[in-house]
């Protein structure tokens, strides 16, 4: 895991956003959308149905081609690059659904994160720090991941990623179809992935949980960056809570 920054000192950008705008064919889904990630952080982005945050992760995974505006990691521009770079530049996705390989076994499903040739090399290491994380999953590792239950496909799903060995972590709407307790479960391991010093950017429905747990917070309505801030800023509008949090 990357090492954390000593207390009081800066954290450097890690990503860049600029003027994005995404489009589905003719059909706008982002406009001028402008954000930036320092590293270290855990950042949420959240806002009605329809708002376009799944969009914005797709275009900052590279699923999606932005159609104008820019993109950069680190400085690195990864605008028009193509879309397999971005797990090769350090950007890893765990995607809403999951989308597990469920006839697969669970650790065939993990060892699919670590394919950049950087992450091939340090795969057992990586196995033992995403089973730290999931102890769970140590005894599932020769099972079907079709198998398992929603919440065990959700740590599989968020493990695949990190065995990746991202810099960013970008998280699509990860407690759908969890039970509260589970959904608890999981956010305080994305805390503590967190806590080691990765960057987390996480697209959430649960308003209330997903500020809680960040260190700052956007907006999106209409496919437009409405507010940014600090949650508890944020959580204090009441015109931001009622209009775009549905609190």
């Amino acid at each position: 895991m990357p090492e954390v920054a000593p207390p009081g000192v800066p954290r450097p950008m890690l990503l860049e956003v600029r003027d994005l705008d995404v489009s589905y064919g003719p059909a706008p889904a982002l406009w001028q959308v402008s954000m930036n990630v320092r590293r270290g952080e855990l950042l949420c982005v959240v806002g009605p149905n329809g708002a376009g945050k799944t969009t914005l992760i797709h275009a900052l995974a590279g699923i999606l081609r932005a159609r104008g505006g820019r993109i950069a990691l680190d400085g690195r521009d990864l605008t028009r690059v193509a879309p397999h770079r971005f797990c090769a530049a350090g950007i890893a996705v765990v995607p809403e659904g999951r989308r597990l390989f469920t006839r697969m076994t669970v650790r065939e499903n993990l060892e699919l994160g670590s394919v950049v040739p950087a992450a091939r090399a340090r795969r057992r290491e990586s196995l033992d720090e995403v089973l730290a994380l999931f102890p769970a999953l140590g005894e599932k590792l020769s099972s079907p991941a079709g198998e398992l239950s929603g919440g065990q496909q959700q740590m599989v799903a968020v493990g695949r990623a990190l065995m990746a060995r991202p810099r960013l972590l970008l998280l699509d709407e990860p407690s759908i179809g969890l039970s509260p307790l589970v959904v608890n479960d999981l956010f305080e391991t994305v805390r503590r992935i967190n806590a080691q010093g990765l960057t987390v950017m996480l697209v959430e429905q649960n308003v209330s949980l997903a500020m809680r747990i960040s260190n700052r917070a956007y907006v999106l309505a209409l496919g437009r960056v409405v507010a940014e801030g600090r949650p508890d800023d944020l959580m204090a509008q009441p015109e931001i809570r009622k209009a775009y949090l549905g609190i």
